[in-house]
């Protein structure tokens, strides 16, 4: 048996720019369809707001993504901050966004791209437990931790 897990981001208006942006930062592949795409109507308010969206990268890389409807042009991601305070990470998050890679110059590529208009909430270095660690809370409000495995 095989069991493969993807993180499903939800949005109030901003998941085409989200998606678009995962997509460059991860590369892959970007799928999105609208509400007319699936029969609303496409002068009805929020029928181009994105039902069903995904980024797909050959190298493992996949996120999802929607907007939530009738809601205002706002993330519903974005509430809460996240925080180093004392050698401990203080949020009021629910969830982060985990990735992991195999060396530190792949999760650099990653993490110079991921940084941009976003906010870090602790740098990319080593650490007790990694080659390379970091946190940000990218430009639409989602928390992503990002890792070099560990040599096992």
């Amino acid at each position: 048996m095989s069991i493969t897990t993807t993180t499903h981001l939800n949005f109030q208006g901003d998941a085409r720019a989200a998606l678009e942006f995962y997509e460059s930062v991860f590369g892959g592949r970007t799928t999105i369809a609208s509400y007319s795409d699936f029969g609303m109507p496409k002068d009805a308010p929020g029928a181009d707001l994105v039902v069903f969206g995904q980024v797909e990268s050959e190298d493992g890389f996949r996120v999802m993504a929607y907007d939530s409807p009738g809601a205002p042009a706002a993330s519903l991601i974005g509430t809460g901050t996240t925080r180093r305070e004392h050698g401990t990470t203080v949020t009021e998050q629910s969830c982060f966004v985990a990735v992991r890679g195999e060396t530190l110059p792949e999760v650099e590529v990653f993490w110079n791209r991921l940084v941009v208009g976003g906010s870090v909430v602790e740098e990319l270095a080593a650490s007790a437990w990694s080659p390379g660690f970091g946190m940000v809370t990218d430009r639409f409000g989602v928390t992503w931790v990002l890792d070099v495995a560990a040599a096992g």
